[in-house]
């Protein structure tokens, strides 16, 4: 290109005022590359009183539909302050991309009244409520489902696919216990610690034993190890079973006659079942041990008088009710996690909002039934 070209290319806005008339000359190519150096001065542009204002288009080059808009749209400001609008020197074609995008101009809606903050606040309340309606609606049928699948496949044990098994038990059970174990014994560390600090007033120290015991055993172990999985494995069983639904794998799996509760949720639910128990066994033993180290250091205990203490503090009881809470709580992780799986859309942004989400509900219902367990034993004196 020439430069006499290029210079006759670059678009440039002129402004003059003849009398009552305002001349606007557009020249050179108006198109969205041009638009961004010249569309603050056409929005600012003043009129000075002027009745008549002429878009004059004679060396104007090439024209654009977003350049036919902006041209329209200053004829229609144009308008608005009570001026005669005249287009002249137009190509035709430059005319009826103008025609054709006046025809198709649609007024933007005026901006929505604010509502009232206490209004505001009673609707959202009331549809947050109704989607948590819902949701536990959802939930509560995936709960039928899983139990109605599980007795099932429990009913024909050779249905179950024991390599997605064994790999779920390792991923779920056997990896998390580096996790679960320090944060056990830093627990009972602090327990010994905070027990020991108070019981000191009294004159009770031993008794720190007996505190360590009982909340390891009967709360603290079986609950950390909770939150842990729910986090560490609930999560994970979201992320996969979404990412397989963003990837229309899932729909693949029914396509060949395949049940995607039997080979998907059911190795994670019965996995996290069978290892949980497992995992808590472990963190109490942890928890124990972080606690004997804390009395040794602060109480001058011996690992053989903390032994003996304990034997006195707690009974076969103290540990099953710990235990016993294990599979209940994972049954709830692993059937959450799936069920938020499951309910993945196809988009990346879909699959971490019901990871997080499912965590959230697992920790969340983990908590209130251990609330409602706890109080089932204090009643029945277990």
């Amino acid at each position: 290109m020439s430069a006499a070209e290029e210079l006759l290319a670059a678009s440039s806005l002129e402004v003059v005022r003849d009398g009552p008339r305002l001349i606007l000359r557009f020249i050179g190519d108006w198109t969205t590359g041009e638009l961004a150096k010249h569309d603050p001065a056409l929005r600012s542009l003043d009129s000075q009183g002027a009745q008549q204002a002429v878009l004059d288009l004679t060396h104007c080059g090439t024209v654009d539909s977003a350049g036919a808009w902006v041209l329209d749209r200053t004829a229609g400001d144009l308008k608005e302050r009570g001026l005669v609008v005249e287009v002249a020197g137009a190509a035709p074609a430059v005319e009826t991309l103008m025609g054709t995008v006046a025809a198709r101009r649609v007024k933007c809606p005026p901006a929505p009244k604010a509502d009232n903050p206490l209004v505001a606040v009673a609707v959202r309340l009331g549809r947050e409520t109704l989607r948590i309606s819902r949701e536990a609606a959802d939930l509560l049928s995936f709960l039928g489902l899983t139990v109605t699948v599980m007795a099932r496949t429990l009913a024909r044990p050779w249905r179950i696919r024991l390599t997605p098994l064994i790999s779920q038990m390792e991923q779920t059970g056997f990896n998390a216990l580096p996790i679960v174990g320090l944060i056990s014994f830093l627990v009972g560390v602090v327990l010994a610690y905070q027990g020991a600090d108070q019981l000191a007033q009294f004159g009770a120290q031993i008794f720190t034993v007996n505190l360590v015991a009982v909340g390891i055993l009967r709360e603290m172990g079986i609950l950390l190890t909770s939150i842990i999985v729910a986090g560490r494995s609930g999560s994970a069983f979201t992320a996969q079973i979404g990412t397989m639904k963003v990837n229309e794998e899932i729909d693949a799996m029914r396509t060949l006659g395949l049940d995607p509760m039997e080979v998907l949720v059911m190795p994670r639910v019965i996995a996290l079942v069978l290892v949980l128990p497992l995992l808590t066994f472990y963190a109490d033993i942890m928890g124990l041990l972080g606690g004997a180290v804390m009395a040794t250091i602060v109480l001058d205990i011996t690992f053989f008088q903390f032994a003996r203490q304990l034997a006195d503090a707690v009974t076969v009881e103290t540990l099953a009710v710990g235990i016993i809470k294990a599979p209940f709580f994972a049954f709830i992780i692993g059937m959450i996690g799936c069920y938020e799986g499951l309910q993945v859309t196809r988009s990346a942004e879909s699959v971490g909002q019901q990871t997080t989400r499912a965590v959230v509900e697992a920790i969340f219902l983990v908590i209130v039934l251990d609330a409602l367990l706890s109080i089932f034993f204090s009643v029945i004196g277990f």
